[in-house]
C-alpha cells in the first residue's frame, strides 16, 4: 500500500481507503473565500467522500484578507487544518512559522512530480522536499469587452496584440463626462490586483530589463524598471484611459461593463462568465519587437503541521485527489484555472479554445517570480504607484525608494 498503491494512487487519482480500511475520521480543508472555488471544492469533497465513506472532509474558508491571520491564529491555538491552501509566495512564511510539513516522499514521489506537472511546481521545494502541490496554475491574458469595442469602432476579432495598439484600443474606448472625468475606462489600473505583475514580470523585461538578478537581488532600479512604471503610470497622467481606484477594483468596473480592458488570471474566467456582455480574451501585448512575457503562479495545498496518525493518512488521501486528473478537470471547469499536471493542460481541445488558449500559450514564456514575502513585496509595488499618481514624485525617485523597500525584505528572509 505504501508504495505501488500509493503512487497509483497520486497518478490517478484514485482513493488510497479503498485499498485499505481504515477508521472513520474527520478532517479540515481551509481556503480562502472565492466564489467558483469554494463550489469546485464542494464538489470535490462530495466525489471524495463518496470513495472515501470512511472520511469527512470539512470545509472551512475565510475571506483573503484575513487569511494568513487566521492560520497562524490557529496554530498558536494548537489547532488548525489538516489540509490547508496557500499561494506558493507564501511558501517560506507557512514553512518557517511551521504551520505545514514536507509531503512524505513514499506517497509523493518527488521524480513523479516533477515528470507530471508544469516545472513551476518546484517553487513549492525547499531542499529535498515537496511542501505542497498544486490543482491548477494560473497565467495572464488581457480580457476585453467585445461590445465596447464594437462601439468604439474596433474589430472584436483583432484584439490589440502589441503595447501600441493596446494604447490605441484604450485610448478609443475611454469615455469621459463633460469635465473630462472617466465614466468608462479604456483599461482598469489595479496594481493590488494582477499589474505589479505585468509591471515587474513583463513590461522591465519588454524594456530590456529583469526583475531580479541571479541572486535573487533587486535589478529594477534602472532604465528599464523607469520605462515600465513609466510606460504603466502614463495610462493615467498622460493618456488618461485608466485611473487607479475606479470603482475600487479593476475585475469590477471590467465585470460592469465600465472598462473595456483587463489584466487578470484564468482565475477570473469563471468569475466572468455570467457578466452581461461578449467578452474574449488574448495575449498580453508584445513589445514592437513582438517580444512577449507573462507571470505564471499557483494556489497550493499542503497538509497542515498538526496533522498525525490517521489525521496525516486522510490527508495524504484528499490531497492526492485534489491533485489528481479528475479534479484537475473538475477546476478547470468550475474555476477557469489551468490543470498543474501537463497532459491534462495541453489537450488539443484546450489549445484550440479561443478562451483558454491565450493563458496556455502565455505559461510558454512565463515566469514565476520568487516571492519572500509575498503581500510585502506586492505592496511596495502599490505604494511606489501611488507616491507617481497621489502624490507626484518622479518615477525615478518612487522607483529608487521601492527597491530599497523590496530589497529590505528580500535581505530579511536571505541574508
Amino acid at each position: 500500500m505504501r508504495n505501488k498503491a500509493k503512487l497509483a494512487g497520486l497518478a490517478a487519482g484514485i482513493s488510497f481507503l479503498a485499498l485499505g480500511s481504515a477508521q472513520a475520521v474527520e478532517i479540515e480543508y481551509w481556503q480562502y473565500v472565492f466564489d467558483t472555488r469554494v463550489q469546485a471544492m464542494d464538489q470535490l469533497i462530495e466525489k471524495f467522500e463518496a470513495a472515501n465513506p470512511d472520511i469527512t472532509v470539512k470545509q472551512v474558508t475565510f475571506p483573503y484578507a484575513d487569511y494568513q491571520t487566521r492560520v497562524v491564529a490557529a496554530k498558536v491555538a494548537g489547532q488548525g487544518p489538516d489540509v490547508v491552501q496557500l499561494f506558493y509566495g507564501w511558501l517560506d512564511n507557512f514553512v518557517n512559522g511551521e504551520l505545514i510539513q514536507p509531503l512524505d516522499p513514499a506517497v509523493f514521489p518527488a521524480a513523479e512530480i516533477e515528470a507530471e506537472f508544469f516545472p513551476i511546481v518546484s517553487a513549492m521545494k525547499r531542499g529535498d522536499a515537496y511542501y505542497g502541490l498544486p490543482t491548477a496554475v494560473r497565467s495572464l491574458a488581457l480580457f476585453y469587452n467585445k461590445a465596447l469595442f464594437t462601439e468604439a469602432g474596433l474589430d472584436p476579432a483583432n484584439p490589440p496584440q502589441n503595447l501600441a495598439d493596446f494604447l490605441a484600443a484604450a485610448e478609443a474606448t475611454t469615455k469621459r463626462d463633460g469635465g473630462g472625468n472617466i465614466t468608462s475606462a479604456g483599461v482598469t489600473l489595479d496594481m493590488a490586483g494582477q499589474d505589479h505583475h505585468w509591471w515587474r514580470e513583463v513590461l522591465i523585461r519588454q524594456n530590456g530589463g529583469v526583475p531580479y538578478d541571479e541572486a535573487g537581488d533587486v535589478a529594477y532600479n534602472d532604465a528599464a524598471g523607469a520605462a515600465a512604471l513609466k510606460y504603466y503610470t502614463d495610462l493615467q497622467t498622460a493618456s488618461k484611459v485608466g485611473q487607479v481606484g475606479f470603482m475600487d477594483e479593476g475585475q469590477a468596473a471590467f465585470r460592469a461593463g465600465l472598462a473595456a480592458m483587463t489584466i487578470d488570471g484564468t482565475f477570473r474566467l469563471g468569475a466572468f462568465a455570467d457578466n452581461p456582455f461578449e467578452w474574449g480574451v488574448t495575449e498580453l501585448p508584445a513589445d514592437a519587437n513582438g517580444l512577449r512575457s507573462n507571470y505564471s503562479s499557483y494556489f497550493a495545498n499542503a497538509i497542515g503541521s498538526g496533522a498525525q496518525g490517521e489525521e496525516l493518512a486522510a490527508s495524504q488521501k484528499f490531497l492526492a485527489y485534489i491533485t489528481s486528473p479528475e479534479a484537475m478537470e473538475i477546476w478547470l471547469n468550475v474555476v477557469g484555472e489551468l490543470p498543474a499536471r501537463r497532459d491534462v493542460a495541453l489537450t488539443e481541445a484546450n489549445l484550440a479554445d479561443p478562451v483558454r488558449a491565450p493563458f496556455l500559450k502565455g505559461l510558454e514564456y512565463a515566469h514565476t517570480t520568487k516571492f519572500y514575502d509575498e503581500a510585502g513585496q506586492r505592496q511596495v509595488a502599490i505604494d511606489m504607484v501611488n507616491r507617481v499618481l497621489l502624490e507626484g514624485q518622479s518615477i525615478e525617485d518612487s522607483l529608487a525608494a521601492a527597491a530599497t523597500a523590496e530589497q529590505a525584505i528580500i535581505d530579511a528572509a536571505t541574508k
